[in-house]
Parts: C-alpha cells; sequence; structure tokens
C-alpha cells in the first residue's frame, strides 16, 4: 500500500515515517507540509539527522496539485497535524475514497458539544463522529479493519485506557472515581517552539486542570468517571501514569491479576505484575508496561509507554496493519 502523512515535519509525523519507510508491505509515497511551512522543500533527514540515509525525502507543500497526486497514487492518509487541520482535510480524503488515520484529536469525541467544551472549536462535519472508529488496536481491531476513517488513540489515554479496561471488563471497579496523574516528556507538546516548552522553562508541572481533552476522551472508551491531571515533565520523551482505583469490597488479588491476563497475550503490552514501570523501560519502543500493587480496596495501577511510538506513531501503524489484514504487531515488534 501507498502512504503519505500529512505534517510529517512534526514529531509524530517524522517517527511514522520511519516507521513506513521500513515496513515490508509498504511504500511511503510522499510526506507533506503546509504550503506555508518554514519546512517545505528541506529534506525530512535535515530536520531529524538521525534518519539520515533512511528519510532523505522532500517536504512538498500541500498544494492543489499535491492533492492531485495523492488521489492518483495514494492508499492511505496519515493526518499528523492540528485538530482542525485534521477535521478539515478528513472529508476531502474521504471523498476521494482514500483511508484516513488521524493521528490528531479530530474525530475521537462523541459529540461537537465535547469539541467545543475541551477543544475549543465548533466541529465543521459532526456527521463523521459516529463514521470513526477508535484506534485503540488492542481493543478495537475488527472496527479498525472496516472504517474509512481511524481516529488514532490518544496517548494518555492509551496508556490509561490498557492499565484501566481489563479492570473494567471484569466488573472490579467501584462506582468511585478513577484518579489518574500522568506525566508526558515534552515532544508531547509537539515541535513548535513556544516558551512553555523552552528547555530553560520546563518544569515538572500540572496542565489542564479538570478540562483537558484526553479526561472526555478516556471517560467515553472506558465507560467510568475519571479525574485525570496531565503533568509536563523536563525529559523528552515517554508517559508515565499513575492511577488510583477503588475496588469493590472483597475483590482479592488473584482476581485482579486474573483480569489482566486479557492482554497476557497482546505482544506489544508487558504486565509486570508489582514490578513497576518506569519511562526508561519503554523509550523508543512500541510497548505499554503495566504494573499493578493492591492494598485491600485500593489498587494502584502504574502504566508507561513512550508518547511518540505506541502513543502516536506505533499505534497507528498498528491501525494501518489491521486495515491490511496484516499482524498488528508488523514492522514494530523486535524492530527496535
Amino acid at each position: 500500500m501507498n502512504v503519505v502523512i500529512i505534517g510529517a515535519s512534526g514529531y509524530s509525523g517524522a517517527e511514522l515515517a520511519s516507521l513506513v519507510v521500513k515496513h515490508p508491505n509498504l511504500t511511503l509515497t510522499g510526506c507533506y507540509v503546509s504550503e506555508g511551512s518554514l519546512d517545505k522543500k528541506k529534506l525530512l533527514s535535515d530536520l531529524y539527522p538521525e534518519h539520515l540515509g533512511l528519510l532523505d525525502l522532500p517536504l512538498l507543500p500541500l498544494s492543489e496539485s499535491a492533492f492531485h497526486d495523492i488521489q492518483i497514487g495514494a492508499d492511505y492518509v496519515c493526518l499528523c497535524t492540528d485538530h482542525k487541520v485534521s477535521v478539515d482535510l478528513a472529508p476531502r480524503f474521504l471523498a476521494m475514497s482514500k483511508k484516513v488515520f488521524d493521528l490528531s484529536g479530530g474525530y475521537r469525541l462523541a459529540s461537537n458539544d465535547d469539541y467545543v467544551t475541551y477543544y475549543g472549536f465548533e466541529h465543521k462535519h459532526p456527521e463523521l463522529l459516529n463514521k470513526a472508529a477508535y484506534g485503540l488496536a488492542e481493543w478495537n481491531g475488527d472496527a479498525i479493519a472496516e472504517a474509512q476513517l481511524v481516529a488514532v488513540a490518544g496517548c494518555y489515554p492509551t496508556a490509561a485506557l490498557n492499565a484501566l479496561k481489563p479492570l473494567q471488563q471484569a466488573g472490579l471497579l467501584s462506582e468511585q472515581r478513577i484518579i489518574i496523574n500522568a506525566v508526558s516528556g515534552v515532544t508531547g507538546a509537539g515541535r513548535k517552539a513556544s516558551v512553555g516548552t523552552h528547555f530553560c522553562e520546563v518544569s515538572l508541572a500540572p496542565y489542564g486542570l479538570f478540562n483537558h481533552r484526553h479526561g472526555p476522551e478516556i471517560e467515553q472508551h472506558l465507560g467510568h468517571q475519571v479525574l485525570f491531571t496531565p503533568h509536563l515533565g523536563n525529559f523528552p520523551r515517554g508517559i508515565l501514569e499513575t492511577i488510583y482505583v477503588q475496588l469493590k469490597p472483597n475483590v482479592t488479588s488473584v482476581q485482579v491479576n486474573q483480569a489482566y491476563q486479557v492482554l497476557a497475550n497482546e505482544p506489544l503490552i508487558r504486565l509486570l505484575g508489582d514490578k513497576i514501570p518506569s519511562i526508561k523501560g519503554v523509550t523508543k519502543l512500541p510497548y505499554v508496561d503495566i504494573g499493578w500493587q493492591q492494598q485491600g480496596q485500593q489498587l494502584i495501577v502504574i502504566a508507561a509507554i513512550d508518547n511518540l511510538l505506541k502513543g502516536a506513531a506505533g499505534q497507528a501503524l498498528q491501525c494501518i496493519n489491521l486495515s491490511m489484514n496484516l499482524d498488528h504487531t508488523t514492522g514494530l515488534k523486535g524492530a527496535f
């Protein structure tokens, strides 16, 4: 299949480009940026010298002639763009009968009201929201394989949902709100320069209190209320989440351990039991590491992912694999 990436100059776009060019069943036929981008016509490897010799590809402006080229030569379109840009671009590529994988949040939530509340804009294509498959690969494979539009899961929700859905499915959660304290490396904020992500300014600090857009995304796909608080850490990449769960009365550690066995055969999920995951353990790797410890009804679950791989590009590639009826780990497991 021929793949194009829109927004290829960003961290997730470049990461996805490197995965696609190494994939045995994919061809990267174009890397695009906006017509006004200062990066247009540069080589991707100029921006990311670690990919010299692998991604010596020009960043092409997304002009009208580019849309024509994509219509003729692409099978899959990956959107590594701002949320509002993805909302506008996805229908245009769907009209070309392309399969669209959106790595932004443009199609993850259920209604226009959610976008007004949590993203701050009116969704121009709410009719597509219930047609987009949620791209959480281990849990929604059949829908991902069939859909024309895949809303690749957010980075924080990927860690949280893999950590919590086994407990929810097993009926072990009390009705109390789950507390999620999460910290991400600076690449999660994107490549665009700002004072808040400047090296000399970054400190460990919370943000988006009570209104971060990943809170409703987690609740929507878990079916349980959460209090989600993200933090920005002073390191490049990775996510660590410490999750506080109140279990139903008399739930035993045996039941908790058994609940997690639903993920035991997932090759990109590593169940650590009572061992504590770390960011170091997942950096530049496509895994979700999950550990847990219990004291009475209180369960603490820790989940770690690389935000650019399992949290973005790696999961997008899993979704592409599912669309091609390939093992969803093709080009990921054993490639790092």
